[in-house]
Parts: C-alpha cells; structure tokens; sequence
C-alpha cells in the first residue's frame, strides 16, 4: 500500500487522554475561497494575450531605442522592473546594464554634484546595477558631499532625488558609512517632507519609509507602483497598460495554482484532522509567490507551497502538541524516510508523515521523467535537517534548559526552516540549478545563513513576549537577556542590529562576480523580504486576519481595474 491509499485510510480519533497543550490558533480566514473558484473564470483570454504580445513587441522597440540614451535608458529599465513586468525583458535589460556598468564611471565624472537630477541619476544607476549583481563602488556618492564631510545640505530638498537616494542605500554592504550617511540624510529629510507633499509622490515615500523597495515583496511592490504610475503625468501608457494587463493574467495563473493546491489541502482534511495546527494554506502560497512569481516557476511553487504548509504543521506539533516521546518517533520516521515507518507513529502524526512522504514522491516522478532525480536527496536532506532542529528545540524545551545565545542560534537558523526552503527553492528550476548548485545550497553557505538569521531573529523580536506568555520555549531575545544581564530593551536593540547586518551580507553575497548565477541567489534574498512583509506588524503569519489578509487579497483576489488612460496613446 503506498503513502496515499495508507492516508486515506487514517481516522482522526484521539491517541490518548494525555492532556495537550494549545496555542489557540484562528481558523482559516479563507474557508473553501480558493477551491470553490471556477476554473472558467481564472481561464487565460486569448485577447489579453495577443495585445500583451503587442505591447512587450512595442516596449522591445523602446528599448531598443533608447540604447544610445543611458538616462532615459536607465530610467526605462527602473519602470519595467518596479512595474513588475521585467521578467518580459530579462536578457535585453541584463544586456543594457552590463554595458552600462562598463560605462558608468564616465557618466558619473560628469554628472553635476550639485544638482537634484545629478544625484538622483547616480542614485538611481547605483541600486539598479547593484540589483543586477553589479558590485558599484559607492564611492560615486562621495562628490555629493560638503568640505566637512557631510551631504550637501541644498540636496536635501528635493523628494525625488531624496527617494532615490533612500532606496540605493539599502543596498549597502558592512562597512560602506557613506550608505549609512546616505540613509540617515535621506530618511530624516523625507520624514520631515511627508507632510508637505502631493500624490503621487507622498504615497511613494509614506510606503517606502514602512517597507523599502529593497525589503519588499517584488509582486506587491508592484501592485503598489502600478497604482502610483497610473496618476504620474509622466507615465508611459505602454508601460502602464503591459503592467495591468500582465498583472491581472499572472492573478488568474497564481489562482488556478492556488485552486489545485487548496484541494490537495481539503482532501487531506488537515484541518479537522490535525485541528491544533494552523490552518495557512493560502498564506503559505502567498509567502511562495514572494519567493518567485513568474510563469516559468509554476511546479516549483506547487511544490515549495505544498512543503511548507506540511513544514508548519509539523513545527506546530514539535512545539505544542506533540509529546517528547512521539517527537522522538516522528524524528526517526523522516530520518527513515519509508512507508513502512508510518506505524510506530501515533495517528494524528500519520497524516503528516504520509503526505510528506506522497508529495516529495510525487516530485520524484516528474524529476526522473525530466532526468534531475538527483535533486530528490537534497530535498529529503534538508526535510530531515530541519526536523532534526525542531526535536532539538522540543528537547530543551522538555528539559527546561537555557541555551546559550550563540548555542540558540546554531539550531534555530535550521529550524526557522529557510536553509530547507533554500533547497526547495532550486527544485523546480531548469538546468542553471546543477548538482553543484545543490551541494552549495546544502551546505548553508553564508546567504543562505544570513537569510535565516534574519527569518529567526525578526520572528523572536514580534513574538517573543506572546511566547513566553504562554509558557513556550525562550527565544533569542530570552536568551540574550540571560546570557549577558540585559533588559529586554537592549536585547532587542542587540538583535536588530544583528538582523541589519545580516541583510548587508546578503547584499554582498549577491554582489560578487564570481559567485553563483544571479538566479540561484535571489531566492535567498526573496525568502528574508518576506519575514519584513509578513512580521512587519506582528506575526502575520499565525495572526493572518488583518493585513496579511488584506494584502493577500491584492494579489490573489481583486484584479487591477484596467485604466482607460493606459492606452490612450496606442
């Protein structure tokens, strides 16, 4: 009998009258929302299709175009990519800006240092060229700076130039203070403009100040900008018409992804069945879709989508329900990694067990078929590594024992479970995902640590007191008041900064010219924006009824209304 007729065939009665504990978790928000939708209406329109095709030939023509124009180039290129809609034009903008890169110095040495636009060109080249994997000095800001050392002060009047500036620094790497300088100038100078400024440039910089481009979900922020770019009396109505229109096509795609998934979810039963787990299937799927979101990506967020939601059910029984015992048993199953395993587990701990088992087999499957089965053993190892540090944490828990700062941080970067969905992440990828591309990925090297360090410490610093209020396990900001004799305040001050070095180091790891392909890094970096979007007010994840909620909704719910001003011009 396999994984899936063994499941099937699982009942949801008690194991015991062992009383458990309980973290009281909302049900889902989203009910059958998603495996109720009819799949009629998600269907693709081939109208749609045919005038994107017409509006991608015309924007090809504009890049083209403005190839013997570097500003306005540059400028094209920043449009594409905040609108969302780059991904169209992956190879021409690569090739535009390494030849840019290549003539960078010339224009920087003429750009005026005293003006608005000089900085605000500079600016701009800088973050898109350090976007792309371009290691810029930053060097190039030093011309904007007075005899004392400080940013010229009349260049802190203009909004634009300032925003511009803002965003670029966030690109910084450790040790870079004129960034730091930049980013203090710049902040402080926008905040004390906010009040003073007209859409739609204060919408611009109130959502920049609360998620900076650099930090934020890529497909939100570009439902945000489209929003923004529609009321600019600059817009390219091209531009504007290929991104609602791509927008609201890639929403259908994401919805017949989400609409398999959630019935992959219901026919389980998870929810009745493992009643004590949260139920954030959806928020799962939108946590994936921060992770990559194009066309070419659809069997890797079914799958990534799919391991996570198991990997939060299983971190909900490590930490709540499970006893030490059955946490022991569990453990050894997945380290067995066979059906045969399933019967020395307690019921409830089947389920998960065998839908673990059904979906990495079903991977498997199209893996062999595509001649990649190599890739299986990597899923399964770091599936098992993570597992390994959640009955780590369990055991400690169980024994009451205060671990060390730095002995806390060795296992709960594992368990935050961002080295595992690293792996995961190159699963559904096409060639550029070798096997050397796996035994990197494996091993944590130092972006995928840093993406995870940023995923356990900004969860300790937004739940940590809810936490210890219901008598879980310390966290790290526990366990760096007990280690060092500190409040609670410079514990999280401790942290926080150890969180903004860990994104400089991302920054640098994606920044070096021989490391990895681009591709193979921005998971990493994509994973870490996504603990600032979903725990920017909160556990936004546990507590998903309110913003996460709302934003979900942008995404995956309401499409764009088309503007009738978006191709006036065409």
């Amino acid at each position: 009998m396999n994984s899936s007729s063994l499941m099937s065939s699982i009942g949801t009665a008690p194991d015991s009258n062992e009383i458990r504990r309980s973290a009281n978790y909302h049900p889902s928000v989203w009910g059958d929302t998603f495996v109720v939708s009819t799949l009629d209406r998600m269907a693709p329109n081939l109208d749609i299709e045919a005038r994107i095709r017409l509006l991608k030939s015309k924007v090809e023509m504009e890049l083209c175009n403005a190839s013997n124009q570097p500003k306005e180039e540059i400028i094209l290129i920043d449009a594409l990519q905040r609108l969302g809609v780059a991904y169209h034009f992956e190879d021409m903008i690569e090739d535009r800006l390494h030849n840019i890169s290549s003539m960078t110095q010339v224009n920087f040495d003429i750009e005026d240092a005293d003006s608005h636009d000089g900085l605000y060109i500079v600016a701009l080249y800088f973050r898109l060229l350090r976007q792309q994997g371009y290691c810029l000095s930053s060097d190039v800001f030093r011309k904007f700076r007075d005899e004392n050392g400080e940013f010229k002060a009349e260049l802190g009047r203009d909004a634009r130039t300032l925003l511009c500036l803002y965003e670029a620094s966030h690109l910084r790497v450790q040790g870079e203070e004129i960034l730091e300088e930049a980013l203090i100038f710049s902040r402080k100078n926008l905040e004390a403009m906010l009040p003073h400024l007209s859409t739609p440039l204060a919408e611009q910089v109130k959502h920049s100040l609360e998620v900076p481009l650099h930090k934020g979900m890529p497909r939100l922020e570009a439902r945000h900008y489209i929003s923004v770019y529609e009321t600019d009396v600059a817009r390219n109505n091209t531009l504007l018409e290929l991104a609602m229109l791509d927008f609201n096509r890639l929403q259908k795609l994401h919805q017949r992804e989400l609409h398999d998934i959630s019935r992959w979810w219901k026919d389980i039963d998870f929810a009745s069945k493992l009643p004590f787990a949260r139920d954030r299937l959806v928020e799962c799927y939108f946590w994936i879709l921060g992770v990559n979101f194009e066309p070419k990506y659809s069997f890797g967020r079914n799958f990534m989508t799919k391991i996570i939601a198991l990997a939060s059910v299983i971190d909900d029984i490590y930490d709540v329900y499970g006893s030490l015992e059955e946490l022991k048993l569990f453990t050894e199953a997945v380290e067995r990694w066979e059906v045969a395993a399933v019967g020395n587990l307690p019921k409830y701990m089947q389920v998960c067990y065998l839908a673990l088992l059904d979906v990495v087999e079903e991977m498997e499957n199209k893996l062999t078929d595509e001649g990649r089965s190599y890739r299986v053993h990597y899923a399964k190892e770091a599936m098992k590594a993570l597992v390994r540090a959640y009955f780590a944490e369990a055991n400690w828990f169980n024994k009451k024992y205060m671990p060390t700062f730095e002995e806390y941080l060795g296992v709960s970067v594992m368990s935050s479970g961002y080295p595992m969905l690293a792996v995961q992440s190159l699963v559904g990828m096409d060639e550029i995902a070798t096997k050397q591309a796996f035994d990197w990925v494996i091993s944590v090297p130092k972006i995928v640590k840093s993406c995870a360090l940023i995923a356990r410490l900004v969860d300790d610093l937004k739940t940590h007191k809810v936490e210890q209020e219901r008598g879980d396990a310390p966290s790290g900001v526990e366990c760096y008041m007990w280690e060092y004799g500190v409040s609670e305040e410079e514990a999280c001050e401790k942290i926080r900064g150890m969180v903004e070095v860990a994104w400089q180091d991302i920054n640098e790891e994606c920044q070096k010219p021989e490391s990895l392909p681009l591709p193979l890094l921005l998971p990493a970096l994509n994973l870490a924006r996504m603990m600032e979007v979903i725990y920017q007010q909160g556990d936004g994840y546990s507590n998903s009824t309110g913003r996460t909620k709302d934003i979900i909704k942008l995404l995956l719910v309401h499409p764009l209304p088309i503007s009738t001003s978006a191709n006036k011009d065409i």
